[in-house]
């Protein structure tokens, strides 16, 4: 009697509650053992993976969750499906189960905090309502520091990360090839640009030069409230090779900066020692007639030595001089870096070894100069960033990278790296970078790689980054305490990192 007495009890709390809240959406009920992480609920009306919910606490009040897994259980056996395939009909009994793991509630003090008690069986499950979700997570719409990134999956709710929080934080962005990684860091540099950031973009393959003209936006059941335009008056294109880039300011460096071992290090010669004399001795006797000189002066002193051994050494810096990047007069970091404006370094066209030497001066003279205050708070963005701070064998530019990730906070140099291999970053570098946007990743390595990075990352979310559709991220860190599924906002300027078509498709 005591259990149909409890039974009784629960249906008429369970019909109470329907009657309390008519604004609200049920879409299951509480059943079988309960706790304070997670509960099983039957799914009564609209229910999806991955969307949130909400209970009434008996002490706690509204609390938040989020449908994590789903199954439809059914009586049909093996049997039975038979005789189904063979025409006959069969009834079906069937009932849709759903895990929730519970977020949380804010507190008094506007902490989040879980339940230290379960909920009750047969307590209701409610759709969350867009102000409890905002409320719980702590997102703040149309923020003076706000970057907008989209809006979250399944929501009309503006996602916009703290600028502040990016730069102290830094940023990785990581997804496999044709992912939406360069798309994501467009809209996010689009909003820098917005609030008048200090930008420096290294792009290996000249993607981000587009970011002058207005984009076009697709049409589609979303409203992001984004309008088309081009950021001509914020961008400065620098490039070592302006015959490919022609829009670009060629970008030379000093050659007086180097010493003879930086200039073999440049080379393919292994035997450094070996020539590392000869090589002083041509630089000193240049330097003792003129300030300013070319890799060619360099070349004519050791051809007119004479010394058999030079000839490699002559071939290899006759190699450099032709790719043009040293000039008597580089060209100056204050014509680099600009207050507010957005600095693009476009690498294409010029081999991986210069390129090297390229990010590896401009990252140290950005990291020197901020130091001692001598350039404005900046954001260095680098593309492909496995091929500058790779986890095997060192790059060139290994060592900066290193110690902007673990120093440039403190001086307000900000890095955001990018890459389609997580595993193949320097974990150093990666394990620094405490805001991540994760899109679609399937490569075992990596996705091992992101979960020991994301603080916070479920093993239900950790799946997830497999099965992400493009133009849908996993984003946390900074202002976004636990990891959302965000839908990236459409770009405003013209994306410049589109696959190339090699049989056309007909435009509609």
């Amino acid at each position: 009697m005591e259990t149909d007495s409890a039974v009784d009890t629960t249906e008429s709390n369970a019909s109470h509650k329907i009657n309390k809240y008519p604004d609200l959406e049920c879409v299951g009920v509480i059943y079988g053992n309960v706790g304070t992480t997670s509960f099983n609920c039957r799914a009564t009306g609209n229910m999806e993976r991955l969307q949130y919910v909400q209970v009434e606490h008996e002490t706690d009040g509204w609390v938040l969750g989020i449908v994590s897994e789903m199954e439809r259980k059914t009586d049909l056996s093996i049997e039975r499906a038979k005789m189904v395939s063979e025409g006959e009909v069969v009834p079906i009994e069937e009932k849709v189960t759903a895990k929730v793991d519970i977020i949380g509630f804010r507190d008094e003090r506007g902490l989040l905090q879980t339940p230290r008690t379960p909920f009750r069986a047969g307590d209701l499950v409610y759709k969350a309502k867009d102000t409890l979700i905002k409320d719980v997570i702590g997102l703040k719409e149309r923020t003076d520091t706000g970057a907008y990134i989209g809006l979250l999956l399944g929501h009309d709710i503006r996602v916009e990360i703290d600028i502040n929080a990016l730069v102290q934080k830094h940023v990785s962005i990581l997804a496999k090839t044709g992912g939406g990684k360069s798309f994501l860091c467009g809209a996010l540099i689009e909003e820098l640009m917005k609030h008048d950031v200090t930008v420096l973009i290294i792009d290996p393959h000249g993607e981000y030069g587009s970011m002058r003209e207005k984009g076009s936006i697709p049409q589609t059941t979303r409203n992001f409230e984004v309008t088309p335009r081009g950021y001509a008056d914020k961008i400065i294109e620098f490039a070592t090779d302006t015959n490919v880039n022609k829009n670009a300011i060629p970008l030379k460096f000093t050659l007086a900066n180097l010493e003879a071992r930086d200039l073999l290090s440049l080379t393919n010669i292994k035997n450094v020692r070996a020539y590392l004399t000869s090589l002083r001795k041509a630089i000193d006797s240049v330097r003792s007639i003129k300030k300013e000189y070319t890799l060619k002066d360099i070349i004519n002193v050791l051809e007119a030595d004479e010394e058999t051994q030079n000839a490699a050494l002559i071939a290899e810096l006759e190699y450099l001089d032709e790719i043009n990047i040293f000039a008597a007069k580089g060209t100056r970091i204050d014509e680099i870096v600009v207050k507010g404006k957005t600095t693009i370094i476009n690498l294409k066209g010029t081999p991986p070894d210069i390129q090297e030497l390229v990010v590896n001066r401009i990252a140290t003279a950005l990291f020197e100069l901020r130091k001692v205050g001598k350039i404005p708070p900046m954001m260095l963005v680098v593309e492909e960033a496995h091929n500058y701070c790779p986890q095997q064998g060192l790059a060139a530019s290994s060592k900066i990278f290193r110690t902007i990730a673990s120093e440039g906070r403190k001086f307000g140099l900000g890095l955001t790296i990018i890459s389609q291999r997580a595993a193949k970053v320097d974990k150093n570098v990666l394990s620094q970078c405490n805001t991540q946007m994760i899109l679609k990743v399937t490569n075992p390595n990596d996705l091992k790689a992101i979960a020991a990075s994301v603080e916070g990352l479920t093993a239900g979310l950790a799946d997830e980054i497999q099965r992400l559709p493009i133009g849908v991220a996993l984003v946390v860190g900074g202002n976004i305490q636990m990891p959302l599924l965000v839908e990236v906002r459409p770009r405003e300027s013209k994306h410049g990192g589109e696959s190339v078509e090699i049989v056309p498709s007909k435009r509609v």
